[in-house]
């Protein structure tokens, strides 16, 4: 596990890190936020890229259109300590020369590290996320009163609690821009298979943290799956000491009750957004008389999904992974 010292190690997704390690290091840092877009805009609400003293980024705000001028407006709010909010129109014309498909317009909030956002506000935040404990940290783009809010009551708690509920970072009334910063994803899958090799690499592309539990050791080989954190204990103990909460999905796929029938349980009695189980009709069927048998009341059996991801008419493992991603993707955006 990295400790956060080096930016260069850390992910792409880290961007208070950086910022806050940049800034210790001296390196000077700034944070620029998409606050609002109209139109087409290539990144969401809450989309982040720190930028240090030397002109070095980290993150994206745009995809590249108005990435140089945010850069310059981020080196001269170094110099002169103020933060500040800038509007960027891309014309469709411009906006199909950096391969959109048509124009819009951006606002970005740019913001030097140590001066208007405090280094121990950043610090807290970044705590805050290292725990994984939600956060949204608000900004008053006016009076440029900023704070952290959690769980404790706050005048913004019912906005942010609804923002942390949908993922989604924006203006609230007031002038107040709310940053949600959730718990990264995770995802567990339990049996090291032919599937879980292409689901995998699939869903750290999509920003998951992946943990492979297996203690057959054939399958859960390093050779099998390189550069993969694999677990080789009971998948009951594994997730315990895991700790899965809502922004953790975990899918089975051994085919074996003996290791599968104690995950499902294991997940059912935690807060996961999501549980997916390899089987045909069939073998659900099965599945759920042996987990009734157990204990498990129906109103729990009712949040898995089998057979596990969209009815896509996969064939392949890699399709079936795609298939499970996709599952876990409509879940997590629109709900069970």
């Amino acid at each position: 596990m990295q400790d956060g010292t080096d930016s260069g190690a850390l992910r792409h997704d880290q961007i208070p890190e950086i910022a806050l390690a940049w800034h210790r290091a001296g390196r000077g840092a700034v944070l620029a936020t998409v606050v609002e877009t109209w139109g087409s805009a290539p990144r969401q609400p809450g989309s982040q890229l720190v930028i240090d003293a030397s002109g070095a980024i980290m993150g994206s705000v745009s995809g590249g259109c108005v990435e140089g001028a945010v850069i310059t407006e981020a080196l001269e709010a170094l110099e002169d300590g103020r933060s500040r909010v800038l509007t960027f129109g891309v014309s469709d014309e411009t906006a199909f020369a950096v391969g959109l498909a048509c124009g819009g317009t951006i606002r970005v909030l740019v913001e030097p590290v140590g001066i208007g956002l405090t280094e121990d506000l950043l610090a807290e935040l970044v705590a805050a996320r290292a725990a994984r404990q939600p956060r949204v940290y608000a900004v008053h783009l006016g009076r440029w009163e900023r704070r952290l809010v959690g769980l404790a009551y706050d005048p913004l708690t019912e906005a942010a609690a609804v923002r942390l509920r949908s993922d989604r970072s924006g203006l609230e009334e007031g002038d107040w821009f709310l940053a949600v910063h959730n718990p990264g994803l995770r995802m567990v899958i339990v049996g090291a298979v032919h599937i879980a090799q292409a689901l995998a690499p699939m869903a750290r592309a999509c920003g998951y943290e992946v943990t492979l539990i297996d203690p057959r050791e054939t399958f859960g080989a390093a050779a099998r799956f390189p550069g993969e954190r694999i677990l080789d204990e009971w998948p009951d103990a594994a997730l315990a000491s895991l700790g899965p909460d809502a922004r953790t999905a975990v899918v089975t796929l051994t085919h074996d009750t003996k290791l599968d029938d104690p995950a499902i349980r294991a997940a059912l009695a935690s807060d996961v957004f999501y549980l997916g189980c390899l089987g045909s009709t069939r073998t659900h069927a099965k599945r759920l008389d042996r987990l009734r048998a157990a204990g498990v009341p129906d109103a729990q059996l009712a949040r898995i999904h089998a057979p596990v991801g969209l009815d896509i008419g996969a064939k392949t493992p890699a399709e079936i992974a795609v298939s499970v991603l996709a599952q876990i993707t409509q879940v997590l955006r629109q709900g069970a």
